[in-house]
């Protein structure tokens, strides 16, 4: 009998793997952002509040359908040595056309997503930052930040790189166009 050579796993494959295995509590979130594993805990109301909100009017005022998903685990690019980034943004926008979620995976690639977005809550620097650099990573069109502790929406546009070439900023209460193919302004005076 011959012992098998097996190919020694590196630290990313072993991080990926422990990332995977996890057994959150119900209602926690597990992200594997840039190499590091953050878990929150669930969103307190006035968090849904943002989300259906701005939900709603995406629905009922884009130009073109969507589907959107609460849930949707995103398998993106990373950056350096780090594994893939596995990020649960707090929406997921997808044209209606390309049924995204249908027969997906838990972890999906983000191919034709048009748009995610993130309310800010226990890790706002996270939303921010690395999720931003993420998400442009990836290729995602538009990010649309609601930062609760600025008081602002943000929508990030036109990914190079690690950022966003461009973003425009309002106050909560003041509209803010959302760019193709949503093609309406967002009305945040709910928010405030």
């Amino acid at each position: 009998m011959t012992a098998m050579a097996h190919e020694p796993l590196s630290q990313e494959d072993v991080l990926l793997e422990g990332f995977l295995a996890l057994d959150t509590p119900e209602g926690f979130r597990a992200e594997l952002i840039e190499g590091e594993i953050v878990v929150t805990p669930p969103p307190d109301g006035d968090h849904e509040k943002y989300i259906s909100r701005i939900v709603r009017q995406v629905i009922r005022r884009s130009r073109t359908d969507m589907d959107f998903s609460g849930n949707k685990g995103l398998k993106l690019r990373s950056g350096g040595a780090c594994p893939k980034n596995h990020l649960i943004p707090d929406v997921t926008f997808g044209l209606i056309e390309r049924d995204l979620f249908a027969g997906a995976d838990p972890w999906m690639p983000c191919d034709g997503v048009a748009m995610v977005m993130e309310v800010t809550s226990t890790k706002p620097q996270a939303d921010r930052e690395a999720k931003r650099r993420c998400y442009a990573r990836a290729g995602i069109p538009l990010y649309l930040l609601v930062d609760r502790d600025t008081a602002q929406v943000t929508v990030f546009s036109e990914p190079k790189g690690d950022d966003y070439r461009e973003h425009c900023a309002r106050p909560f209460g003041k509209p803010i166009t959302l760019p193709e193919p949503f093609a309406f302004d967002l009305d945040t005076a709910d928010l405030v």
